[in-house]
């Protein structure tokens, strides 16, 4: 198994807005091989850097399965407008990916 996440930090009064373009997008996710669940996590509110945390959860069968999707057309249509956001979040997403430690 394996994990796919990136954080954003959005401006605060941009929460709804941010999370509106998640809800509302055609991620197709479903239909990409090794694909097994996907989560918006909203994290913490930074009051002295003026932001709320947010991470796209992604769970995937392989690493592999990942890769292929972000090669794949599934995944240039689900990211083609994602520069219409931007504004509403902090510097760029920050990815990070976890192997699963089976047993542990």
């Amino acid at each position: 198994m394996y994990i796919a996440m990136n954080r954003f930090k959005v401006q605060s009064g941009s929460e709804e807005a941010f999370e509106t373009v998640w809800k509302s997008r055609d991620s197709r996710l479903a239909s990409v091989p090794g694909f097994v669940e996907f989560h918006l996590l909203r994290g913490s509110k930074n009051e002295e850097e003026n932001y709320t945390l947010y991470a796209s959860h992604t769970i995937w069968r392989t690493q592999a399965d990942f890769t292929a999707w972000t090669q794949s057309e599934h995944f240039r249509a689900a990211h083609r407008n994602a520069g219409d956001t931007k504004p509403s979040y902090i510097g760029h997403p920050q990815f990070e990916g976890f192997s699963v430690v089976e047993g542990a």
